[in-house]
């Protein structure tokens, strides 16, 4: 997900997407982990969107 379709949500919708995201990545490090899933690339995809929709966060935080 690009910075620019995060910075068009509202905080409430950043903060719903981070938590999938988190989710998305505790599902994949537990596929890893367990061999069902080779798709090492896709875990570091999601972490780079967590750290791109805590950034927006922080952004809309310093706002209010």
């Amino acid at each position: 997900m690009k910075a620019s379709e995060l910075r068009i949500k509202s905080l409430d919708e950043v903060k719903g997407e981070l938590k999938e995201l988190l989710r998305a990545q505790f599902a994949m490090r537990m596929q890893i982990a367990t061999q069902q899933s080779t798709k090492v690339d896709q875990l570091g995809k999601v972490r780079k969107d967590i750290a791109r929709a805590r950034t927006i966060i922080g952004e809309k935080a310093k706002q209010l």
